[in-house]
């Protein structure tokens, strides 16, 4: 028999019967497997002897504002986060040292009371402690709630720590636009970063911390409103060493002298170039122009801020100067243009009735809410002087001087028995502080009149009411709660109701719900 010994012959494997070594626990005797890295211990004694969150701190303090409730996220960051938001959270876990050498797995907040000052995180984590290896723990952090105030808190506290000023201005006898600018600020939110609101003559002083705020609000002002903007600075301080300055601002905001309803005597190169509207017209809203009407053509124009105030002008009359008329006859003439409509009308005025039957012939554009009986508001021109230069050129001008009407209808009148404290809703007011000026008694009742021909001018224009925020009012007793006094009153005001059918009301439909009668002013 022959052999090749270059064949290859297969030799039983080594390895085919090896089994693996296996070792005792050295604590409880359990059998593991002797080539594991994990020594002499088996699994349940690794967890029970190696605690991977022994570096980690089970206690730590947070600090917070309690004007602002703010927290301080070190070194000098405050940030602003919810009770057991994601915020407050990742703010908890930055607090910890030795959270770095784990895998975070999970965390959770454990509920705590809380008037308790603690606040309590649940943390899972996972560390490799030998080779194939993995351990899992759970453990709880307590955090103690220090208060601290914030720096801007503090500067708030404290004088002359204002970084920027916005002085709004408007030169009128009557504070119906800053009544009707403060609606669109609480609506809009935009005096949300403002430390201080402070009521001077014509006008309030709005102060914030930063420079950036002010130039936030001046821009939302210059978008509801004509305004003029001008901007000066004052240096502080400043250090030779680093070139740095410091300095405070000041952003002088001065609004349009012309209100709605106003009577103005527009200059005549003015008219022509806005549309060649008549002279003499009628304010009949501002927003973020002066638009105007010709009460006898429906004619419309729009003056903005820019063009006013190239050649600035006053109003020729405002609402203060109204006068009553009683609309004896009207009669329609079929031009209309949006909620306008033309009409001629005769008209006589209130307190002649009785003592001399003197009638004025008119065309107004209220055709479409007047009738014959109706009250309506008015400017009586026949017989006044008016100190305006406009005016004057106008009396002077051979083709517009007759066509100056004895009397311009503005508004129509609803007749009130008195002031109405029984409204279904409210306005909320702005805190404001008062500082020197003090309000005297005259002062005071002037500024509610101007405050109670506001509410009914919101109750009166629909568009006017679409620009704010008006809620429903909360009524704070049931009518078995209360007192024979109180029952009284409100049978007086359900009479005065009746009495008063004719005056517009507002549909709770067009009303808000959160009306909070505890942190606002009540008022309306």
């Amino acid at each position: 028999m022959s052999m090749d010994i270059d064949q290859p012959v297969a030799l039983p494997s080594i390895h085919s019967n090896q089994t693996a070594a296996t070792i005792l626990c050295c604590n409880c005797g359990a059998p593991i497997d002797g080539t594991s890295s994990a020594g002499a211990l088996c699994y349940d004694c690794v967890k029970l002897t190696i605690d991977v969150s022994a570096g980690i701190q089970r206690e730590a303090t947070l600090h917070t504002c309690k004007d602002c409730e703010r927290w301080l996220q070190p070194p000098s960051q405050w940030m602003t986060a919810a009770p057991e938001s994601r915020e407050l959270l990742a703010l908890c876990l930055r607090k910890l040292r030795g959270l770095n050498k784990v895998r975070i797995i999970d965390a959770s907040f454990l509920w705590t009371e809380p008037h308790s000052k603690r606040i309590k995180v649940k943390i899972t984590v996972q560390q490799e402690v030998f080779e194939a290896t993995i351990l899992q723990q759970t453990f709880e952090v307590e955090y103690v709630v220090a208060s601290q105030q914030c720096p801007d808190c503090a500067k708030s506290y404290t004088a002359n720590t204002w970084r920027a000023v916005v002085q709004v201005r408007q030169k009128v006898p009557h504070k119906r636009t800053f009544l009707y600018l403060e609606q669109l600020v609480l609506k809009h939110g935009a005096h949300k970063d403002a430390i201080n609101i402070k009521e001077v003559k014509d006008g309030l002083d709005f102060f914030f911390a930063q420079r950036n705020h002010a130039e936030k609000f001046v821009d939302f002002l210059t978008s509801v409103a004509p305004v003029r903007a001008k901007k000066s600075q004052e240096l502080i301080s400043t250090d030779i060493h680093t070139s740095s300055k410091s300095y405070k601002f000041t952003f002088s905001c001065e609004l349009v002298p012309i209100c709605k309803d106003d009577l103005v005597a527009l200059p005549f190169k003015l008219a022509k170039s806005i549309g060649n509207i008549a002279p003499l017209s009628i304010c009949y809203r501002v927003g973020t122009s002066v638009n105007v009407i010709d009460p006898n053509t429906l004619k419309t124009a729009d003056i903005p801020a820019a063009i006013y105030w190239r050649d600035p002008f006053k109003s020729l009359a405002d609402v203060q100067e109204l006068s009553e008329f009683i609309v004896l006859d009207i009669e329609a003439v079929g031009h209309q243009n949006g909620r306008f409509f033309l009409a001629e009308a005769t008209v006589a005025k209130a307190s002649d009735l009785g003592v001399n039957d003197r009638t004025y012939f008119v065309r107004t554009h209220l055709g479409g809410v007047l009738h014959a009986g109706d009250s309506v508001l008015g400017y009586h021109l026949t017989g006044t002087n008016f100190n305006n230069r406009h005016f004057e050129a106008l009396e002077l001008s051979n083709s517009y001087s007759s066509t100056i009407p004895d009397v311009v209808l503005v508004k129509k009148y609803y007749a009130r028995k008195k002031k109405s404290k029984n409204r279904n809703w409210r306005l909320k007011r702005m805190g404001k502080d008062e500082g020197e000026l003090l309000p005297k008694k005259a002062d005071q009742d002037r500024l509610e009149a101007d405050f109670e021909m506001f509410l009914r001018d919101v109750e009166e224009d629909p568009e006017l009411r679409q620009t704010l925020a008006v809620y429903k009012a909360n009524q704070r007793k049931a009518k078995g709660e209360m007192t024979g006094v109180e029952q009284d009153v409100m049978s007086m005001a359900e009479t005065e109701d009746t009495e008063d059918e004719q005056v517009p009301k507002i549909n709770m439909d067009e009303l808000l719900e959160d009306f909070d009668e505890l942190n606002v002013h009540d008022m309306g």
